[in-house]
């Protein structure tokens, strides 16, 4: 690991101490300025109750509950998602058929949907995973269609010319040209999800974090509640850096662009030395711009050479 990745990640450690600290002043000293800190549990409050659950059974019980609707949910919306974006976006029947159903149904929220499930489904796990697909089912859906229209047509018309059919052209092009635009789906999915299904396990559900954390407030067990919300942080942060890891492997083959202090950004598939190419623009000799100077070249260039040097 570099010294700059180093930097890095010790600033990120100081802005969440920082964070945690401040939380810890102003909960500690009953602050109340405008906002009513006073009401907050500290931070030391959260940690001894964090511990206490740590211990317990029902709490890797709740994790549990909670990941297995996760995973179950989104996957069935990765796939879906993909497959139906793809083929709205490729077909115009599908659009005219699947498009006014699917816009009419997008802009509902998908906690609204929990009278559905609740009416749907023969039990609440099951409608739980309907919540959690329903939300990202249409972000996975939205990004494919997006980034399967805005493909360069010249590549699926090479891929014809060399003979390819339509799968072809699906698994070769259309698939990995839209692969940046389905993970960004996938990462705005995955957050969305964890949004869902914790409201809906608050509202209909027996076990996972969020029935937990709600009946933590019900008998007024506000560390309880911050614990709650402490883990759908981290399982959030750690599901969605999942999917970014897993897209930046599938996309290895794209270029990346590091970041150079100064407002300046370098490829990194280019080394730091290589050539700019640009626009080759020949000056004539009558040219007032022409101005060729072999000293600034050294003593060993010769006059052709330093005319070279005005090509641009």
């Amino acid at each position: 690991m570099t010294r700059h990745a180093l930097g890095r990640y010790a600033l990120r450690l100081v802005a969440l101490l920082t964070a945690l600290g401040l939380w810890q002043l102003l909960t500690a000293l009953d602050v109340d300025i405008w906002l009513r800190f006073s009401q907050f549990p500290t931070v030391t409050d959260v940690a001894h109750a964090f511990a206490g659950r740590l211990t317990g059974s029902d709490y890797w019980t709740d994790l549990t509950d909670s990941l297995t609707r996760i995973l179950s949910g989104f996957l069935l919306a990765a796939v879906l998602g993909v497959a139906v974006g793809v083929l709205v976006a490729r077909s115009r029947l599908a659009e005219d058929l699947l498009g006014p159903v699917l816009e009419v149904v997008r802009p509902i929220p998908a906690i609204a949907l929990v009278p559905v499930a609740i009416l749907l489904f023969p039990s609440n796990e099951q409608g739980i995973v309907f919540i959690t697909f329903t939300a990202a089912f249409f972000p996975v859906l939205v990004s494919t269609r997006h980034a399967v229209r805005a493909l360069t047509p010249v590549w699926e018309e090479a891929v014809r010319t060399m003979g390819g059919g339509r799968w072809r052209i699906l698994g070769a092009v259309v698939l990995p040209g839209a692969l940046p635009g389905i993970f960004g789906g996938l990462s705005v999915g995955i957050g969305v999800s964890w949004i869902c299904v914790i409201s809906a396990e608050m509202i209909s559900g027996q076990y996972g974090v969020g029935y937990r954390t709600w009946q933590d407030y019900t008998v007024v067990d506000y560390p309880g509640v911050f614990v709650g919300m402490v883990t759908i942080g981290v399982l959030g942060w750690v599901t969605s850096t999942a999917v970014e890891l897993l897209g930046r492997r599938l996309t290895r083959w794209l270029p990346r662009t590091s970041y150079v202090p100064g407002g300046r950004s370098r490829s990194a598939v280019l080394p730091a030395t290589a050539p700019v190419p640009g626009p080759v623009v020949v000056k004539a000799e009558g040219d007032s711009q022409y101005q060729p100077d072999a000293q600034q070249q050294g003593s060993g260039e010769t006059e052709q050479e330093a005319r070279d040097e005005h090509l641009v």
